[in-house]
């Protein structure tokens, strides 16, 4: 049995859109500062360090280039994210961090820290994670982080 765990403030739609989606230029500066600070924090903690997963960064990068089309943060189609992740990885579980308009990887992960969902997933039994950090055309950022173990 495969649980999925997911933290919303948004409605979850899980009907896929088949409308061709810009990509983004990744802020790939950005997404490393930000795996080294959840990292750091979870070793603080004595928690293990979440390995890179590729096939999560490609699942993160897709859906921050949806947020970025639709101009919001959201989980949609999230159930269909970790279905796939978790046929791809063999995952039990799978959950997902979003947000948006943080100008530094320092305030988004300050922010995340200060929302009990949102660090109840980086202190989760996980052991792997991607983030993915766009900017859409007026220079806003959008973050996606997935998790899955």
């Amino acid at each position: 049995m495969v649980l999925f765990v997911l933290m919303v403030s948004s409605c979850s739609k899980d009907s896929i859109d088949d409308t061709a989606i810009p990509k983004a230029e990744n802020a790939v500066s950005v997404e490393q500062e930000l795996l080294v600070m959840v990292n750091d924090y979870r070793t603080s903690l004595g928690y293990s360090n979440l390995d890179f997963s590729e096939v999560a960064y490609d699942y993160a990068n897709d859906h921050t280039d949806y947020m970025i089309a639709m101009g919001t943060i959201n989980h949609d189609n999230f159930s269909a994210r970790a279905s796939q992740i978790s046929t791809e990885v063999n995952a039990s579980i799978v959950a997902e961090n979003v947000a948006k308009d943080y100008t530094s990887a320092q305030k988004a992960f300050d922010e995340w820290m200060a929302s009990a969902g949102h660090r109840k997933n980086i202190e989760g039994n996980f052991s792997h994670t991607a983030i993915s950090v766009k900017k859409d055309k007026a220079g806003n950022f959008y973050y996606t982080q997935l998790f899955y173990k």
